[in-house]
């Protein structure tokens, strides 16, 4: 039974191999059990819209001022992945927030882990452009256990990093400028290791392995100093994986936040077209049930194919993401995935000026519009 992100993304370098190459499973058939929960979701999907302001704190309140994990306690923060390069970073976030008519609360970028050095930004962690972003804004930085473009012998598997090999090269060296980052701006970082390691075991691991090197990753940083990390734990949400999700989860005193990254693929995967609540309720639910009743929660990527027979239905789909996230118990941030996925039809992008229009009445929604200091 599956709802969503049937496949992975590969680091795909959009024009000077900023984005990573993520590698998608391929999505089983929808079982008749997959076909009675998408009924009975699209009845909790047809109640009628709440109050916009419904959970939404006035920006004045002191009791709405985000926590020290940053988590906004009334209501949730708004986010996107844009496309860039990495020389351009503030122009395309302008440019988004631009259309979107608003200020992005988190701005979420994407880095390997190759040897750090001053002209290969895909492995240094708080680059130029990031720290310009992060001055209105904050950042969710992906770290992934990869060196794009790199070698095969160049890939560090989680055993490696488990056993300090890549301490001194690359761990250490990001800590302290991560460390130093919140010393000299008193910001803190959202910082997701490998996200949705579940679709890189055995390649790079067993479940084991991971969590093993996750633990040693976020050791390290503590050690050094670097205590302005919000660990972010990040799955696809994909509910065959239900199994790596348990195996591959450090533990509540080693994450603060937990992601899943659900879609609306539609003809990209060839599924069938989802809801918005379609796409997040079902891996919601089993995450609240069986990995954590209390973490904040942030759709990490979230967005929908377009349907070129019906050029307003994916306006029509973003329409329904306030009243939806104000029924998501402990979501509390949504981050648009702004770009496309490999294959054919896959462009993810929001696709024309109507949906623009939808996606802007979500960005101004209150409920996402919450104080970030």
């Amino acid at each position: 039974m599956r709802f969503a992100r049937p496949a992975r993304r590969t680091p795909a370098d959009s024009t000077t191999g900023q984005h990573r190459r993520r590698r998608r499973l391929l999505v089983t058939s929808a079982t008749a059990a997959c076909a009675i929960l998408i009924a009975v979701l699209a009845l909790r999907d047809a109640s009628g819209p709440s109050d916009p302001a419904d959970g939404a704190g006035g920006a004045g309140d002191p009791a709405c001022r985000p926590t020290a994990l940053l988590e906004p306690p009334c209501g949730a923060w708004f986010g996107a992945f844009v496309p860039h390069d990495k020389s351009d970073l503030a122009d395309k976030v302008e440019e988004y927030e631009e259309r979107a008519g608003r200020t992005l609360d988190i701005v979420y970028t994407y880095h390997d882990m190759s040897a750090v050095t001053e002209t290969r930004l895909e492995g240094q962690l708080l680059t130029e452009q990031e720290q310009q972003v992060g001055e209105d804004r904050m950042l969710l930085l992906s770290w992934e256990s990869k060196w794009w473009g790199g070698t095969r012998a160049q890939q560090p598997t989680w055993k490696e990093i488990a056993a300090g090999d890549l301490d001194e090269s690359v761990i250490d060296v990001q800590a302290r400028r991560v460390k130093e980052y919140g010393e000299r701006t008193g910001k803190k970082v959202f910082l997701s290791f490998d996200l949705e390691m579940d679709t890189r075991t055995p390649d790079n691991g067993t479940p084991a392995d991971y969590v093993r090197a996750y633990r040693h990753v976020h050791d390290r940083f503590r050690a050094l100093g670097a205590d302005n990390v919000v660990w972010t734990w990040i799955i696809t949400g994909y509910l065959n994986h239900t199994d790596l999700f348990e195996r591959m989860y450090p533990g509540d005193d080693y994450v603060d936040w937990i992601g899943y990254n659900q879609y609306n693929y539609y003809r990209c995967h060839k599924t069938e077209w989802l809801s918005f609540a379609q796409t997040q309720y079902a891996s919601h639910d089993w995450i609240r049930a069986h990995i954590s009743d209390d973490k904040p929660l942030m759709l990490s990527e979230f967005g929908s194919a377009s349907d070129p027979d019906r050029p307003g239905r994916q306006a029509d789909w973003y329409a329904q993401v306030p009243r939806v996230l104000k029924d998501l118990d402990g979501v509390k941030a949504a981050l648009q995935w702004n770009y496309r996925d490999p294959g054919p039809h896959c462009d993810l992008a929001v696709a024309n000026d109507r949906a623009w229009d939808s996606l802007r009445k979500v960005a101004a929604d209150p409920y996402l519009n919450q104080p970030r200091a």
